[in-house]
């Protein structure tokens, strides 16, 4: 028996795309992404407003929120962009793909309201990142990463471990692995009586810091009033959570607990059974509660937002930092002040984990990244319509071609720095 104080659960949990707080981030995310298309192809034709303003990528600033509830789905926020998007039609498609297209599932994509109240972004903040703190004071002749500005003030944080092969924390990981089981076996008519909204949580036993099996499960899925619960609860265990658990090469604990529907019964979900808002999963789209957060939202956002790009780069830093091997796990943090290019303040810190001082890592970090908004942006490239995908299933830990910031393209130039072959 491990000593108690070195064994311990920590438990994560995930979300499918149909939870009325996913379907908010997927509906922001798929607006941004329409205007940074659409921006992006009026600047290839050259097109000028009326009033002498091109169309220019760069300049597009979205902040999209959204707001949805029974038959319901409000759309508002500060854009500025030369493009016009259809708000509504956009909305209607992203809520059909997600599979609520029938008023018997709670909520329908052709039948539901849509209202948005849109304006332009503030030119008190549109200020500060169109043209830099230090660019008002000359410093950006030389090196046009010194003239845009962040976006806000604010702290975000990246974390890697080596715990999977994503290096992410386990028990996000595998949550969000079932979450997106849940989804695939609803859609592909393997679990036909299956609906959107659904919930997945894995608590995970440590000793020593080292995760060692699964104890507990929990799945709360949307589904038609015709299944019996133990049939429900069989097929769920049966086809979601142990092939999952097998195809992941995790141990399930031979005590161990899964629960589905633990109330017995879930019909009304989605927007008809809770009020859906964008950024309010925070926790899901980052690292499971596993490493800190700053309190910024990502969805809605585009990237001169630091609250989303700068936290996309302080996990492209903690991912390299791992996979060169400096590091067991490693957080970054990374602070700005508004209006100012050049991060107020990096902290690495690997948790007594690190295979080289520490000093020499925070150092190499300093070296190898640029950690102003506009080297971020273009690391990362982040001007692409890319961010819909995002908005499901964790911004972190998959490995997709959009997903930049997933990269491990930094290794050897980290090692080198360190003084290491």
């Amino acid at each position: 028996m491990a000593d108690a104080r070195s064994s311990y659960l920590f438990t994560s949990e995930s979300v499918t795309e149909g939870h009325p707080d996913k379907m908010c981030d997927q509906i922001s995310d798929a607006i941004l992404d329409a205007i940074l298309a659409k921006e992006a192809e009026l600047e290839r034709e050259g097109y000028v407003s009326p009033s002498g303003q091109p169309a220019d990528v760069s300049q597009v600033r979205v902040a999209c929120e959204t707001l949805t509830t029974t038959g319901t789905v409000f759309v508002t926020g500060e854009i500025r962009t030369q493009a016009y998007v259809d708000v509504p039609a956009i909305v209607r498609d992203v809520v059909r793909e997600i599979g609520y297209d029938r008023a018997k599932f709670g909520f329908d994509a052709d039948t539901c309201a849509v209202m948005s109240s849109i304006h332009e972004q503030s030119p008190d903040i549109a200020q500060g990142v169109d043209e830099s703190w230090e660019a008002q004071r000359g410093a950006a002749a030389a090196d046009p990463y010194e003239s845009v500005g962040a976006g806000d003030q604010g702290m975000m944080f990246g974390y890697a471990c080596d715990e999977t092969p994503t290096l992410m924390p386990m028990p996000i990981y595998l949550a969000h692995r079932l979450a997106e089981r849940l989804t695939e076996v609803r859609k592909n008519g393997t679990l036909d009586f299956l609906r959107p909204d659904g919930k997945t949580q894995v608590s995970v036993r440590y000793v020593d810091g080292r995760p060692t099996a699964v104890e507990k499960v929990v799945v709360s899925t949307q589904h038609s009033d015709d299944i019996a619960q133990d049939a429900l609860r069989d097929a769920v265990v049966e086809t979601v959570v142990r092939p999952v658990l097998a195809e992941e090469g995790v141990a399930l604990a031979d005590d161990c607990e899964i629960y589905v529907n633990p109330t017995g019964r879930f019909v009304i979900g989605g927007p008809m059974g809770d009020a859906g808002l964008t950024g309010r999963k925070i926790i899901v789209d980052t690292y499971g509660g596993m490493g800190r957060h700053g309190g910024g939202a990502f969805s809605g956002k585009d990237c001169t937002k630091v609250d989303r790009s700068a936290a996309y780069a302080a996990r492209w830093v903690a991912k390299n930092v791992v996979a060169a091997g400096l590091a067991d796990r490693c957080e970054v943090q990374v602070a700005y002040a508004i209006g100012v290019a050049r991060p107020v303040s990096v902290m690495v810190d690997t948790f007594g984990t690190a295979h080289v001082p520490e000093a020499d890592i925070e150092r190499a970090v300093g070296e190898v990244f640029d950690l102003r908004p506009g080297a971020i942006i273009d690391a990362l490239d982040l001007r692409r319509p890319i961010y819909r995908k995002t908005a499901a299933y964790g911004h972190f830990g998959r490995e997709l071609p959009e997903f930049t910031w997933e990269r491990t393209d930094r290794v050897d130039e980290l090692r080198a720095a360190c003084g290491l072959a």
